[in-house]
């Protein structure tokens, strides 16, 4: 809240029965913070919420952007949902048919009652270019949608057109990263409270003095469904060291991909160090790296301007 004084209102005026009567104590006037709003990032954006059928798994979507453009699809991290990016929807859907989806087990699409690996992501991730009838699509994922969009690019390189690793897990095991993120994500289904709810999205961000007060309801409706619990416990798999070392990539997995790819890595990651998103870059040919300052984990929706410059101009091939 910001108080702000002007000199009207340091002297007031002020009725009562006996007259007029001049004050000249200050009268605080306040503005409350701007709030930020999912549907406010929507306004003015022509898209679509709906459900794909893929493979029998009711997939959730977000959907701009004419469906005759090539296709982008946009994948979430750990615990996410396609809300992730609505701020990017719009401008991207000037050249593109853009899907921002639900991962399988998370959101609102199905959640298969068993824990999953990158395989499992990477298969409905090709089942959603099927049912959408794209042979061909630029990938581009954020944390955990990273290390899917990365492996797909491995295992299926004729699908994949352009590859963007933003921020993006697999490349390694930091045990207290990754016991923070089990901490967090499991407080926040297994009681989600808007203070555990709230804790969770403040942890991908930079700037910890906002509220991120839509995101959060946003976040809690989908943590508080029946089974979620369950769900995430899922979701936390490759968290668990031994599940996790098989599911790494290294050096001949990333060295294999032929897509043009895209690093995005931000000054504020909590997750891993510049550094690590420059080696991840280092290992596959020819890949761009870029550094976003005064971001955390989640640069295409705290800085979207810039995101969305750099983003655009790789995908366009410029």
């Amino acid at each position: 809240m910001s108080t702000v004084l002007t000199e009207i209102e340091n002297e007031v005026l002020v009725s009562s029965r006996e007259g007029i009567m001049t004050s000249t104590a200050a009268v605080p006037v306040t503005r409350p913070a701007e709030f930020e709003s999912v549907w406010s990032d929507l306004q003015g954006v022509a898209f679509s919420q709906g459900y794909l059928d893929v493979a029998g798994v009711r997939t959730r979507y977000l959907h701009a952007g004419d469906e005759a453009l090539p296709a982008l699809v946009l994948l979430h991290g750990s615990g996410g949902h396609a809300e992730a990016y609505v701020r990017n929807l719009a401008s991207h859907a000037e050249h593109f048919s853009t899907w921002s989806i639900d991962m399988l087990g998370h959101g609102y699409t199905d959640k298969p009652g068993h824990p999953l690996e990158v395989a499992h992501y990477v298969e409905h991730l090709i089942g959603c270019l099927d049912t959408i009838g794209a042979r061909r699509a630029h990938i581009s994922g954020e944390s955990l949608g990273g290390w899917v969009a990365a492996r797909a690019a491995v295992d299926h390189p004729d699908r994949v057109d352009r590859l963007v690793l933003n921020t993006a897990g697999g490349s390694q095991a930091d045990p207290a990263v990754m016991k923070r993120i089990v901490t967090l994500s499991m407080a926040a289904a297994e009681n989600p409270t808007w203070e555990t709810v709230q804790a969770r999205i403040k942890w991908l961000m930079a700037d910890k003095t906002k509220d991120y007060d839509d995101i959060v309801a946003s976040r809690r409706r989908i943590y508080r469904q029946p089974g979620f619990v369950a769900a995430m416990s899922d979701i936390m798999a490759l968290q668990d060291p031994a599940i996790r070392a098989r599911n790494l990539l290294g050096p001949k997995e990333y060295g294999s991909i032929t897509a043009p790819t895209l690093v995005v890595w931000t000054s504020d990651d909590p997750t891993a160090d510049v550094a690590e998103g420059r080696r991840i870059a280092d290992m596959i040919p020819g890949a761009r790296f870029e550094v976003m300052p005064g971001c955390g984990h989640w640069p295409q929706y705290e800085d979207p301007d810039t995101f969305n410059r750099l983003h655009l101009d790789f995908l366009l091939g410029h």
